[in-house]
């Protein structure tokens, strides 16, 4: 089997390489390119059909060739006898002219192996799409083999051959003599046009109104080539030799009895026996009967009948078949009109294509496409046709495929896109532009459709202009975002800013509310909302467009305006143009409520963002001091200074705040010297608690220095001294410290950074510096106005002897970990009358100090980052505590 299809495709293929070296010896390859074989026609389909093109003007032909090779059987006055016929019939061709006639485009050339002749181009001949398939390639093309003809085809087809009759038997006065399925041919449009006159027979008397036409007899000797088909010759050629223009109706009346059997002929010819054929062949007609057509559509099988009629004068002639009410089908008559249409002049044209609508619904698609497709863009090149044609194009552009709108209409539409006047034009385009922009491919969007779209954003009309600002939003998703952003939306926002229009206006807000969903949202909220501040106007249509594009970019869940925005931009635009005078009670409603939805989400995400914010705080504060604890897991921690501090500044805060209110002022002065007094007592009495004050080594680095703010009082740092200080901090105890009324002063180490609590009211601030340089309590001790200051008492350093006392236990990790935080805070701050401190030297760090007694609950901006890590090299020394108990005992 593969063997036998080897064989029949290199047999194929030595045929079509044989034919092509014959075109090409042929003059007519000069000035034509011959191409694919794709079908056969003429008498005995004789010739075969090529596409070509025309080398000068690239115009699409078809190509008839005629491969002598094919007559090699014959002997050589046979052979001249056929090439003499097929030469007549297409000398015979070439000098009529008529629409219904195969139109030739280059006349008959021969060459040694063929003869060959151009014409306009063609699909096929009617004997191939009726399943006659000889001398095609094979194997036969589908266009040819799947070619089903429509009811409005078949009746057109068979009105322009009738049509054509009506001119050759009353304009030439010549019988055609061999009207057959395989000298109709198809052209590309799907027409029907005859050829094959190599029989034709021209009038005797063609002035006389009874023209008479002279016969030949038939000559069975002749090759068959040079006879006509039998199966549709009329019966009087054969037995009565005679013929006359009813001759060529018998024959139509055959061609129509094949179209409607699929090709197959009415009777059936012995052509060995051709008179005993054509005698018997007259009995049947004699006797034909309605079953004998019944495959022949009701409405003209009374008319085929007649046709078939033995006597010639009983068959209708060719004017009267057009008029029969078989054609009278609206797909005709439509068909019709489009190839007469060159003789209408603009009104009846303007006309026709108004109705054309109507009509197109109801015809096939391959006749729309091939048949009026065409004459609808002939018409482009008429302007003034062109509002009245291009709905009828576009309407056929929606039932075409992608790739048949591209082929086919797009390069039609070229030049039309580019047209100004009328200007009816841009309209209809710009209804149609969801199909433009759907089958059009891109390049030619950005070169040839969205420019169009562009011209009528600018356009000085301005129904134009609001026309396309209310088509845009329909289309808008199909435009690509380069061009959306830098080339539609800067003229949609020229054409809201320039315009002296209100409509313009307004509708260009409606127009980018509508498609703020097509953009990107940092592309709105940086290009968008700045411009809407731009806008001059206040008119109510023009601020409710402006609102309703700041709620549409609020509410969209892919857009949105972060908080930043809407505190700094959006809300102070809108607010004021919300009291406009213009504005109704309902527009003024519109805008606040607009406007509370704003600030509900404004006030919600921000509240939001601190409390997330506060927690993350509280999280790391815990997380520091889990880490502090860690680090000083051997450090003693006691809070008897912390106690005393805490006794002494909480009183003093306290005595600030209401002292400053007494309502008997020179009971106030009076309490205010005492308090001062007390204080100074206090603090003597306490000074052994200030020895763990801001004492440090050398090592300690300025990572040691904190800020806090302390409720009621000040924030200390508490640290150990070692034994490398302590004849220093004795001899500067003993050298610089004294008590005054007006503050007092202690030495620091000079590695000691500074830190300071914030500068706010009943808030003393304390700096550590130099030895020289000595804190300052001058907001505690400043006596009132007035008063006089007290005398300066000389050093008392009995008060020390107090500072080392019994050890406290130690707090372990545990314990701190499972008490509350506020439980945990309390634990440094003991109650009045606690014991003295141990012997051991408060090393807690301020990390804990300042936080618990002074940090947290007073300073509402407190953060976790102020507050250095604590240093890890302190500890704790016992023999330290012993030496000052003996210096100072």
């Amino acid at each position: 089997m593969e063997s036998m299809l080897n064989k029949l495709k290199s047999t194929v293929t030595k045929v079509t390489a044989d034919v092509t070296s014959a075109v090409m010896g042929n003059p007519v390859t000069r000035e034509f390119d011959v191409g694919r074989h794709i079908a056969s026609g003429g008498n005995g389909l004789a010739w075969k059909i090529f596409n070509g093109t025309k080398k000068s003007t690239k115009q699409e032909v078809a190509v008839f060739v005629f491969d002598k090779k094919l007559i090699d059987k014959y002997q050589k006055f046979e052979k001249d006898q056929i090439i003499d016929s097929l030469k007549r019939g297409v000398q015979q061709l070439t000098r009529l002219r008529h629409p219904r006639l195969l139109t030739v485009q280059h006349p008959l050339e021969e060459s040694r192996d063929c003869l060959a002749f151009c014409t306009e181009p063609v699909f096929a001949s009617l004997a191939n799409v009726l399943g006659n398939w000889e001398n095609l390639p094979s194997p036969v093309s589908p266009d040819i083999k799947d070619y089903n003809l429509y009811d409005v085809e078949t009746k057109y087809g068979l009105l322009q051959v009738s049509e054509g009759l009506s001119f050759l038997h009353s304009s030439v006065k010549m019988v055609h003599g061999n009207i057959t399925p395989e000298n109709i041919i198809l052209n590309k449009s799907g027409a029907w046009k005859i050829m094959g006159f190599d029989f034709c027979v021209s009038s005797s008397n063609p002035s006389e109104q009874e023209p008479k036409f002279p016969c030949k007899e038939w000559d069975p000797n002749l090759p068959s080539l040079c006879l006509p088909n039998p199966e549709y010759l009329a019966p009087e050629y054969i037995l009565s030799v005679s013929c006359e223009t009813a001759s060529d109706m018998y024959s139509l009346g055959t061609v129509m009895y094949a179209v409607f059997n699929k090709g197959k002929p009415i009777f059936e010819v012995n052509k060995q026996d051709i008179y005993k054929s054509f005698s018997r062949q007259l009995d049947q007609l004699s006797r034909l009967g309605s079953s004998s057509l019944s495959n022949i559509p009701e409405e003209v099988r009374e008319h085929v009948k007649l046709l078939l009629n033995v006597t010639p004068t009983v068959r209708p002639d060719a004017d009267q078949m057009t008029k029969i009410p078989f054609f009278d089908d609206v797909g005709a008559v439509t068909l019709q009109y489009f190839d007469t249409l060159f003789q209408r002049d603009n009104l009846q044209k303007s006309q026709f294509f108004k109705g054309l609508p109507k009509v197109l619904p109801k015809l096939p698609k391959r006749v729309i496409v091939q048949r009026i497709l065409p004459c609808l863009t002939s018409e482009f090149v008429n302007p003034d046709m062109v509002p009245f044609v291009l709905p009828n194009v576009l309407l056929i552009a929606e039932e075409c495929t992608k790739e048949e709108y591209v082929k086919l209409i797009l390069p039609e539409l070229g030049p039309v896109f580019k047209q100004q006047e009328p200007i009816q034009i841009l309209l209809i385009f710009l209804q149609k532009m969801d199909l433009l922009l759907t089958k059009t491919p891109p390049d030619e969007i950005k070169n040839s459709v969205l420019p169009m779209v562009y011209r009528a954003l600018e356009a000085p009309s301005i129904q134009i202009q609001e026309l396309c600002l209310n088509i845009i939003p329909t289309f808008a998703n199909l435009i690509d975002y380069p061009s959306m952003k830098n080339a539609l939306i800067p003229r949609i926002k020229n054409a809201c800013l320039q315009t002296s229009s209100l409509a313009v206006r307004v509708n260009s807000l409606v127009c980018l509310g509508k498609i703020l969903e097509y953009l990107d949202k940092w592309f709105v909220l940086d290009d968008i909302l700045p411009f809407l501040q731009q806008i001059p106007s206040k008119e109510p249509a023009v601020l409710m467009g402006i609102l309703g594009i700041y709620k549409c970019t609020f509410t969209h869940k892919k857009l949105g305006i972060t908080k930043e925005q809407l505190a700094g931009k959006v809300l102070p635009h809108l607010i004021p143009l919300s009291i406009e005078n213009n504005l109704n009670l309902n527009q003024f409603n519109s805008f606040i409520s607009v406007i509370k939805e704003m600030l509900n989400r404004l006030e919600s995400e921000h509240k939001t963002k601190l409390e997330q914010l506060q927690i993350m705080q509280e999280q790391q504060k815990s997380l520091d001091i889990g880490n502090q604890m860690n680090a000083s897991e051997e450090t003693k921690v006691t809070n008897v200074g912390s106690q005393h501090i805490d006794k002494v500044f909480n009183n003093i805060g306290a005595d600030f705040l209401t002292g400053g209110e007494s309502e008997n002022k020179e009971d106030g002065l009076q309490n205010k010297h005492k308090r001062t007094k007390d204080l100074t007592d206090t603090l003597m009495d306490n000074m052994s608690s200030l020895t763990s004050l801001s004492v440090s080594t050398p090592k300690i680095s300025a990572s040691s220095t904190f800020t806090s703010v302390p409720s009621m009082g000040l924030g200390m740092m508490f640290s150990t001294p070692t034994d490398n200080t302590k004849r220093n901090l004795t001899n500067g105890l003993n050298a610089n410290m004294g008590f005054q009324t007006s503050g007092f002063n202690m030495p620091v180490n000079t590695n000691q950074n500074l830190f300071s609590s914030p500068s706010t009211p009943g808030v003393t601030k304390m700096t550590l510096g130099t030895p020289s340089t000595l804190p300052n309590f001058s907001a505690v001790s400043v006596p009132p106005a007035g008063a006089k200051q007290t005398q300066q008492r000389p050093t008392d350093m009995s008060a020390l002897n107090n500072l080392f006392g019994p050890q406290k236990p130690k707090v372990s990790m545990n314990q701190l970990s499972q008490q509350k935080p506020n439980q945990w805070l309390n634990q440094f701050v003991p109650p009045q009358g606690s014991p003295g401190m141990g012997s051991s030297v408060m090393g807690t760090p301020m990390n804990m100090m300042g936080q618990s007694a002074f940090g947290v609950q007073a300073n509402p901006f407190f953060s976790p980052q102020n507050f250095a890590q604590p240093p890890t090299t302190m500890t704790n020394s016992s023999s330290a505590s012993n030496d000052l108990k003996d210096l100072f005992g």
